[in-house]
């Protein structure tokens, strides 16, 4: 990879202007970034994870590989903050990974199920059979979500 095009990279979690850079250098330029761009997914407090996730999501079945490479991990919360925010986002990206989000379903490991992950796979699986925009958060998230945001 060559210097240039790691310098689209964000510096650090505050670096918003980098997630700019990356939109306007768009998709497929920054293939080779994507497996590192995913590593701000890691949490989506970050302001650059919250600017990068719906760029991740556009981009689409691209990042099924790199995704698969995350869901192997031993990083359930990465996992979880993957999956809301840029899995659950990008229909082409869910019908990629159909299989593992079976799987996720169906057999998740202990630290899976511990951050509700087996319950998000769910709901995805349920919101792409039903054609909905259905939250894909598990329900007491959604019930904190919304108090936050004021909305209840």
């Amino acid at each position: 990879m060559d210097d240039q095009l790691k310098g689209l990279l964000p510096k650090n979690k505050l670096d918003t202007a980098a997630v700019e850079r990356l939109r306007l250098a768009g998709y497929p330029l920054v293939e080779p970034l994507l497996a590192e761009l995913l590593t701000w997914m890691q949490d989506l407090n970050w302001p650059v994870a919250q600017d990068l996730r719906p760029f991740l999501a556009e981009v689409g079945a691209p990042l099924a590989p790199h995704v698969r490479a995350v869901l192997q991990t031993d990083d359930d919360l990465w996992k979880y903050w993957t999956m809301i925010g840029v899995v659950a986002e990008s229909t082409p990206l869910l019908l990629a990974l159909r299989p593992e989000l079976e799987r996720l379903a169906g057999s998740a490991t202990d630290g899976e199920r511990e951050e509700r992950i087996d319950v998000v796979s769910r709901n995805i699986l349920r919101r792409l059979e039903s054609g909905t925009n259905e939250s894909v958060l598990p329900k007491e998230f959604q019930i904190h979500n919304s108090r936050v945001r004021g909305d209840a």
